[in-house]
């Protein structure tokens, strides 16, 4: 390599690493209460839901149709917007509102939400919990409530929407192109020195240096497949957007001028769960939308089903059934790129080897802002010297020609 390219990919490492530092400090000093959401909201709020009935193992859940009526008695002229069986619990959530315009107007208003839910057991249709309702006054939020949504929204984008999400995507982008040129300046000095290797006898600033590269390389893989997952999660809403505009209109546009089907007239809801079910063997059903939903047809349950295994459990499949008849009309697999996101984010978050894998996301997630902090440190120290000094602090010996000499062995 000569002293040209080694400059320019010291150049390369230096900017990509200034320009992406402070926000990476941001995701990963968020990113760590978020790896422990559950078991914070646990500790610091709980959960006030009744205690479930205890019933005899295998009993079969009550049928939807039953808690969809149950909801709109106690809910008269309301809509059910959707059906969503709980992952973790024998529990049902449904959800409502007083009309599909009020849920369109509430997309203008952030702070306005004329939605609820009604919690039923799946088992027996009795029910469980209720949210407010839309009119009630607003309690005030938590402080782990308050203090997770910041975390969350500051790590998916800065608080600034569409927008921000794509700034932090590209700077996940930065991060990846600082990984991989931080990468060849550390191979080209570790062919001088062993691996692992901490000149303590010369400056501490060497040492902070070495440090800094050594545990740079040794989380090496774990940052680069943080930091591009990271950046595929900050596509979702435009990739989302893209399946809408174009393969989900391609099938909904036969049905787009349709009437909305009264909620008098809709086929089984437990009937359409059961016909999902068949038309994605393999899949277990997640949630069901009813017809008029944004994301829909007028005149079709919209169903998303998933794979029952670890491996396949990101994978979703969209089906549909006639709500008039409840007869399939179709099951449409979401495209590749789509598939290739949701795979992505149990690597981004480490959510699929339980807490020892969430612990270890912590630890290197910890080891990551110290190797941020130790190179902004550095800089800041010595931005004042040319490119080769800091050439030759890395154990390079550069030549008046442009080359290294094969035989400088660097300062140790």
């Amino acid at each position: 390599m000569t002293v040209p390219t080694l400059r320019r990919w010291f150049v390369v490492h230096k900017w990509t690493s200034l320009a992406c530092t402070l926000f990476l400090l941001i995701v990963c000093a968020t990113g760590l209460p978020m790896l422990f959401s559950e078991q914070i909201w646990d500790t610091f709020v709980g959960d006030d839901d009744p205690p479930y009935e205890v019933l005899p193992p295998g009993t079969p859940n009550a049928s939807l149709d039953v808690m969809v009526e149950k909801a709109r008695a106690l809910y008269p002229g309301q809509i059910v917007t959707s059906v969503s069986p709980d992952d973790d619990e024998p529990a049902v959530l449904v959800s409502m509102a007083p009309s599909w315009q009020a849920l369109k107007e509430d997309e203008n208003y952030p702070d306005r939400h004329s939605g609820h839910w009604i919690k039923f057991d799946a088992r027996t249709a009795k029910v469980l919990k209720q949210s407010r309702p839309p009119d009630a006054p607003k309690e005030p939020r938590t402080w782990t409530a308050l203090i997770m949504g910041t975390c969350t929204r500051l790590h998916m984008n800065l608080f600034a929407g569409l927008s921000g999400a794509l700034f932090m995507g590209a700077m996940g982008a930065v991060f990846v192109a600082s990984l991989v040129s931080g990468t060849v300046l550390y191979g080209r000095f570790m062919k001088r020195v062993p691996f692992g290797a901490v000149r303590r006898d010369r400056a501490s600033r060497l040492a902070w240096l070495d440090l800094h590269n050594l545990l740079g390389a040794v989380t090496l893989v774990w940052a680069m497949v943080v930091g591009f997952t990271g950046m595929v999660n900050e596509l979702q809403t435009p990739l989302f957007g893209l399946w809408r505009v174009t393969d989900v209109r391609q099938i909904l546009r036969p049905y787009a001028s349709l009437p909305v089907v009264p909620q008098d007239h809709l086929s089984s809801v437990q009937a359409a769960f059961e016909t999902a079910a068949k038309a994605a063997p393999g899949n277990e059903v997640t949630g069901l939308s009813f017809p008029g939903a944004s994301f829909g047809s007028p005149v079709h349950y919209v169903l998303w089903t998933r794979g029952n295994t670890p491996l396949r459990a990101r994978l979703f499949t969209l089906v549909l059934v006639d709500a008039r008849t409840g007869e399939l009309t179709g099951a449409y697999p979401m495209p590749w790129y789509l598939r290739f996101l949701e795979i992505s984010r149990p690597l981004h978050f480490g959510d699929y080897g339980g807490m020892p894998l969430r612990i270890l996301w912590a630890l290197l997630d910890m080891v990551v802002i110290f190797v941020l902090v130790s190179g902004l440190v550095l800089w800041a120290g010595k931005r004042k010297i040319a490119t080769d000094a800091r050439l030759r602090a890395l154990g390079y010996e550069l030549d008046d020609t442009g080359g290294v000499p094969p035989w400088a062995e660097g300062a140790r």
